[in-house]
């Protein structure tokens, strides 16, 4: 058996179901060659079957980003994986098809309403559809860790036997624990007889706290690849943290052994920063790696402990993670040159156009503070990431607040060569900026949840607006903008939110399910 654990990363596709997580598509290709700089094996780019747009991401991904194989998800039905097939089709030999199916007896019962027999035609009809297209298949039984061991290994030995490379056992809804997930593996290992042909793969959810304690349990018992994101997003708690799984193999070779990733490590910390970017989603900041405070220490006694010798506090070098890199400041005489250099380092791919229209804002910024910090500089990418001929722009905002009076804004908006004005009152400075961009648009959301945080510190901070915008069909937008003025970075979030869904809305971006 070998030693290497692969490691499959779904962060835009299941990491990306968390609601208000959505990405657009130029934030998925961010995201995607920050992983391939990490090393991750699989990326699992989308489910192309589900929109337009999820279809154009997978197939874009498989265009562009080269190393790990790239790969589409797809329930056992012909238009999905088809669609799947189709998409993976540019990545070539690195192309997979990940097709799945309920195999829980609750699943059996009251979503699917089939006996076991049907279970297992569909699985093999599927795998072989898939391998019709495409030589790297996956298959997963949704809900595997709830589905009766012996039924679980007939499923598994007749996707094997069908033609799957790779078989996934899903902890769908995080029910189980290590001990229980450990022996299913095992039990696997044991009782289907082809279940060499293929690699273990597991999916482990966090419901419980224990995605990684279980990923790492079913390794022990045979499991060769782990699937999870970064920053362990993901719907409801969250998949496994793969940075978590990652560093405990490496950090643990006591107890792992020779098992390890080809994971590059001090890629860890830029990932995780671009993913929480891209996704809107904030790392809290006692998460273990990639949280402010993973390495920090207050206590007296522990920073003492850590200036006489470092590992009496550390299990970890922070090096090894990303932290602790040189920074270089750029400031307002920063040139273009310097400014795009700096965006290459830390991992952006920018046309030429784009980098205009990001170096534009960083003189603007330059102006309002003395140094410009790598967090700023990601900060006004995220702010120009949306080209001038696809959205509605900010040119001016004026907001007039005084004891007494109702605050009242007026906004300047350009999309393309056409300029419109609006002002509206409301009941604070960032409310009546947002009624008065309402104004201008047509139509209004409800703010379902607002963050500001300081991007550096410093009194000339750059603040950093997340929001998470409702518009009325109970789909949560996400909205980031960055500004020296909190209220114009607000200003900035809600107008990026409603830009997502004129364009979303332009690119007919229907759900295509049967």
């Amino acid at each position: 058996m070998s030693d290497k654990v692969i490691i499959f990363d779904t962060t835009l596709r299941d990491g990306e179901q968390c609601p208000g997580a959505s990405m657009n598509l130029r934030e998925k290709l961010e995201v995607a060659r920050q992983l391939a700089r990490l090393n991750v094996d699989v990326i699992e780019a989308g489910f192309p079957v589900i929109s337009d747009g999820d279809f154009e991401a997978v197939q874009r991904i498989a265009t562009e980003v080269r190393g790990p194989i790239i790969a589409g998800l797809a329930r056992c039905v012909t238009k999905d994986i088809e669609a799947a097939a189709s998409a993976v089709k540019p990545a070539g030999e690195r192309g997979r098809i990940h097709v799945f199916l309920a195999t829980s007896k609750i699943h059996r019962e009251h979503k699917l309403k089939k006996a076991h027999e049907e279970i297992l035609r569909l699985a093999a009809e599927g795998v072989r559809l898939a391998k019709s297209h495409t030589r790297d298949v996956e298959f997963s039984p949704e809900d595997a860790s709830r589905t009766e061991p012996e039924f679980l290994a007939r499923v598994v030995e007749t996707a094997i036997g069908a033609g799957a490379t790779t078989v996934n056992i899903p902890d769908t809804v995080g029910f189980a624990v290590p001990e229980q997930f450990g022996a299913l593996i095992r039990y696997l290992k044991d009782n289907v007889r082809n279940i060499d042909d293929a690699v273990i793969s597991v999916h482990c959810h966090n419901d419980l706290g224990l995605a990684v304690a279980n990923s790492l349990a079913a390794v022990q018992n045979g499991a060769r690849q782990i699937e999870g994101t970064i920053n362990g997003i993901g719907e409801r708690a969250g998949n496994v943290a793969l940075e978590e799984v990652v560093m405990a193999m490496k950090t643990r070779p006591d107890v792992f052994g020779p098992l390890g990733t080809g994971v590059h490590t001090r890629e860890i910390l830029k990932t995780s920063r671009i993913v929480s970017r891209m996704s809107g989603l904030h790392v809290q900041r006692s998460k273990a790696i990639v949280g402010e405070n993973a390495f920090a220490h207050s206590s007296g006694i522990h920073q003492d402990g850590i200036l006489k010798k470092r590992e009496t506090y550390e299990i970890m070098d922070p090096v090894e993670v990303g932290w602790g890199g040189t920074e270089l400041p750029l400031t307002k005489h920063s040139g273009r040159h310097a400014m795009a250099a700096r965006l290459e380092h830390l991992g952006y791919k920018l046309s030429d156009e784009e980098i205009d229209a990001v170096f534009t804002r960083f003189k603007d910024i330059g102006d309002k503070k003395k140094f410009v910090y790598d967090d700023d500089l990601s900060a006004i990418v995220d702010d120009s990431m949306m080209p001038q001929a696809e959205g509605w722009q900010l040119r001016e905002l004026e907001v007039t607040v005084a004891t007494g009076r109702k605050p009242h804004a007026k906004v300047v908006l350009v999309r393309g060569t056409e300029t419109r004005t609006g002002d509206a009152e409301g009941n604070g400075a960032v409310d009546s900026s947002m009624r008065a961009i309402d104004a201008v648009v047509g139509r209004s959301g409800n703010l379902v949840e607002y963050n500001v945080q300081a991007v550096t510190q410093g009194h000339d901070a750059l603040g950093e607006v997340t929001l998470k915008v409702d518009f009325g069909d109970g789909r949560l937008i996400t909205g980031k903008g960055a500004s020296t003025d909190v209220v114009e970075a607000s200003a900035r979030a809600y107008l990026n939110a409603i830009n997502r869904t004129f364009i979303r809305r332009e690119l007919g971006e229907q759900a295509r399910g049967v």
